[in-house]
């Protein structure tokens, strides 16, 4: 446990960061290494763990404070255990940081420990969907399936057989917590920790519902119709709020975040918000100039190249690219010309191309000239 990074260096945070940041930071970084996009790379598994731990803390007020104040030892009861006795970690055992706070500060207005019947929000989890090059330049609506875990339709949440009821813990009065004396590194304190008997659940279960086992939810396939927005790109991702796990005690549920994978178009290639494609022209289209037929997301497009086109020119289709998200406006599409060489030609083709070569000058290859000029410079011909 000694060599377990920093939970704000995980998220490439600052300490004092807003909760909007670190928000944002998770999302980013879940993303980066999502086990989805990375199958069999356990190195991205174990950032994506790591990610998760560090968000798990520092999302909670209650968890973030004591990380800020104790590190690692604030929040892991297990960090430094083997140092033992007052010479190792004063955390190490089965003390309960919230329960020592809540002994020193209790009767003062200090913090307390998380209510067993408070609404806890749901998390949030991810799917994916893949979409065609054109969706993501047009815009489309997808549906999206996901499993997530949902509140009980049997128990309405209870956890009890329908029916029935639960019960108030007799052992802690419902509270969920019961008080007992500890020794600990400071001395002789009284302190609080979750109710054996309850769980820390404040209600006791005679007849768990049997759809849900007692649990109160179960986990169920859905889908979803999610509007895609013109213009997004390759992994970005889209939040679907209150689609995420249920939560508990009556708490909200949490977000579905929707990863988007485009697939590759076999004749554009995509560039900011513009689009690139190569267009094959024959050895006479070159030299003569033509009209040729241009693909674009838009449809066929006529285009007038200019007589002595060279390989690898490229013209500028302007605003024929993708929109831009969230603005006005497109990027342009850009047509880089591949001049094709004939092959397999006959005698009679041959005999017409060396009547040409006969007849052919240096304004006819103005590289070529350039070429050889340089050429004699460089020998001092």
């Amino acid at each position: 446990m000694a060599d377990k990074r920093d939970y704000y260096e995980v998220l490439g945070l600052n300490k004092g960061a807003s909760d909007d940041e670190i928000k944002k930071a998770y999302r980013q970084s879940a993303k980066k290494y999502h086990p989805d996009l990375h199958p069999g790379d356990k190195d991205c598994e174990e950032k994506f763990k790591e990610v998760n731990e560090a968000y798990e803390v520092l999302s909670d007020k209650e968890k973030r404070a004591r990380y800020d104040q104790f590190g690692h030892a604030g929040v892991d009861p297990n960090y430094g255990a083997g140092a033992g006795g007052y010479g190792g970690n004063p955390f190490s055992g089965n003390i309960d940081l919230d329960d020592i706070f809540s002994s020193f500060f209790g009767g003062f207005g200090g913090r307390r420990g998380r209510s067993a019947n408070q609404p806890q929000r749901g998390s949030d989890i991810n799917a994916s969907v893949t979409i065609s090059f054109e969706e993501a330049a047009k815009g489309c609506k997808k549906t999206v399936s996901y499993n997530s875990v949902d509140t009980c339709d049997a128990c309405h949440g209870t956890g009890a057989e329908p029916g029935t009821q639960a019960k108030t813990c007799s052992a802690c009065s419902g509270t969920g917590r019961v008080t007992v004396n500890q020794r600990t590194p400071f001395g002789a304190v009284q302190t609080q920790r979750s109710c054996d008997a309850c769980h820390g659940t404040g209600k006791i279960i005679d007849q768990p519902c049997r759809r849900c086992n007692g649990s109160g939810r179960n986990r169920k396939n859905h889908t979803v119709d999610v509007t895609i927005p013109a213009g997004i790109k390759d992994q970005m991702m889209l939040n679907v709020s209150g689609h995420g796990n249920a939560g508990y005690n009556g708490g909200p549920k949490g977000d579905l975040h929707v990863t988007v994978n485009v697939r590759r178009h076999n004749l554009f290639e995509r560039r900011g918000d513009d689009v690139w494609c190569d267009l094959p022209v024959t050895f006479s289209q070159a030299i003569l100039g033509s009209e040729v037929v241009v693909p674009t997301l838009d449809g066929k497009v006529n285009y007038s190249i200019h007589e002595g086109t060279q390989p690898n020119d490229v013209f500028r289709l302007k605003g024929r690219g993708i929109p831009h998200l969230g603005g006005r406006g497109r990027g342009d599409q850009y047509c880089r010309v591949v001049v094709e060489i004939p092959k397999n030609l006959n005698q009679k083709q041959k005999e017409l191309v060396r009547q040409f070569e006969s007849t052919a000058n240096e304004k006819n290859y103005a590289k070529r000239k350039s070429f050889f000029d340089k050429l004699k410079e460089f020998f001092n011909e």
